[in-house]
């Protein structure tokens, strides 16, 4: 009997070392997954519409995240976070400036400004207005395999793997193809997340046409100025080839993770990493770079409200994209790396417009040349990345055109932009590459407009 209470003593007291040993481990890390779930809960119920059970069950269900515990304050718009009733986080948000993940020494009672907007509309049908399209049937479609096709990137019978919520295919400008999961439709409001990049891009695409800034020109960082940076261009910046040091880990305490949920100004966290290649010679993918030209961005406008105003005057609200809405830090800068909300619709006019070039039913946003540049692949990239742009001149999607760029988030979200098939296709979800097959699906859909029934 002794001998047996030794050893159920010896296997609790095993258990507890291992806990408190996980506990020392992994205790750098509830703060950041206390974050990541508040102001995800935030975004989530207060732009997104959706509840906190359903956010639980869906967005949060991933490794780490599930281990938080959230809740919701509807009436005063915020969201709490804390991880086995440690490191508790809090996002609250603003309207026109979405949520904020914020720390203790943030004054929620300070004014803040937000962007001015213009809601204009247009007796014209979607994509340049807000009627419905007319019928148009084309003759080189064959619609069931686009409706099969479509089908096909959802899950049925109980599956759990593709996770996609919505997919929207425009050709010539025309809607042949959408679909939602239950509780989404066109008026839903999703995150791009690193689709947001090239949002940003695109406002340098509106300041270079405009003559107000030169990308070839040298990176106005004062921080830079007295080593080898000095040499980096906003172009390198673009293209993510700076040679700065970055790690883009979402599993861990990195640099990515450490500046969306510890930073009170994510512009600076690129700022003051040191240079381990030279411009040109290596290209890695860096969130932080983003929101270092969002910071730059804000530079060339003499306030702050200039800087809130200029992407929505100048390119967001002239296209229409009215449910665009890009969260800002707590610093005030928009988060250009990952926080741009939009209905899947207004994500379609944002491929539209690349696809014609900056020409928006007649009115020049940017100027044609931004698209050659967008697409031209970065040095050392092997064809897969240009300025803030996901390129396919390398074949990563070996069945689809090596025209077509895109815009990519985390979890699979996807602007895909076909030039040579006068093609856009919008797809939003919870997983990407691992559990769609992105590949076939491009090669199905423009089979079916290649070929008649």
């Amino acid at each position: 009997m002794k001998r047996f209470k030794k050893i159920i003593v010896g296997t609790f007291l095993f258990l507890f070392v291992g806990i408190c040993i996980a506990i020392t481990i992994n205790y750098p890390k509830l703060e950041i997954i206390s974050g990541f779930s508040a102001k995800n809960m935030s975004s989530s119920v207060f732009l997104g519409h959706r509840s906190l059970e359903y956010t639980d069950k869906t967005d949060h269900d991933v490794p780490n995240v599930r281990l938080a515990t959230d809740e919701v304050d509807k009436q005063n718009k915020y969201a709490m976070a804390n991880v086995f009733g440690f490191k508790e986080r809090k996002a609250i948000y603003r309207e026109g400036l979405g949520s904020v993940l914020i720390d203790e020494d943030f004054d929620e009672k300070e004014p803040f400004l937000i962007p001015k907007r213009t809601f204009s509309k247009t007796n014209l049908p979607y994509p340049y207005g807000d009627l419905p399209q007319t019928d148009t049937v084309f003759e080189n479609i064959d619609y069931d395999k686009i409706d099969r096709t479509v089908a096909s990137i959802f899950d049925t019978n109980g599956e759990d793997i593709k996770k996609t919520r919505a997919i929207l295919v425009l050709y010539k400008d025309q809607i042949i193809g959408e679909r939602y999961i239950d509780g989404f439709d066109k008026n839903s409001v999703l995150l791009g997340w690193s689709m947001t990049k090239s949002v940003l891009s695109t406002m340098y695409g509106v300041l270079q046409s405009q003559g107000k800034i030169d990308i070839n020109g040298k990176a106005p960082v004062v921080e830079w100025q007295n080593d080898g940076r000095k040499a980096i261009t906003i172009n390198n910046l673009l293209q993510m080839n700076s040679g700065l040091k970055w790690d883009e880990d979402y599993g861990s305490i990195s640099d990515i993770t450490k500046m969306l949920y510890l930073d009170r100004d994510m512009t600076a966290a690129q700022i003051h990493k040191k240079a381990i290649h030279k411009p040109n010679e290596n290209w890695l993918y860096s969130s932080g770079t983003s929101n270092l030209l969002s910071g730059i961005l804000r530079k060339q406008f003499t306030t702050h409200q200039e800087y809130l105003d200029y992407p929505y005057r100048e390119f967001i609200d002239k296209i229409g994209m009215h449910s665009m809405v890009i969260e800002t830090d707590m610093a005030g800068n928009y988060v250009g790396s990952s926080y741009a909300w939009a209905t899947v619709r207004d994500w379609g006019k944002f491929g539209l417009l690349y696809l014609h070039k900056g020409n928006w039913n007649g009115t020049k946003i940017f100027d044609p040349s931004w698209v050659d540049y967008v697409t031209t692949p970065s040095p050392t990239s092997e064809g897969d990345y240009g300025g803030h742009f996901w390129l396919n001149a390398g074949g990563f999607y070996p069945d689809a055109p090596r025209d077509m760029f895109s815009a990519n988030g985390y979890q699979g979200q996807r602007v895909f932009i076909i030039p040579s098939k006068d093609l856009v296709i919008v797809r939003f979800g919870l997983i990407g590459d691992a559990g769609v097959d992105f590949n076939r699906f491009l090669e199905e859909l423009i089979g079916a407009i290649d070929n008649t029934p």
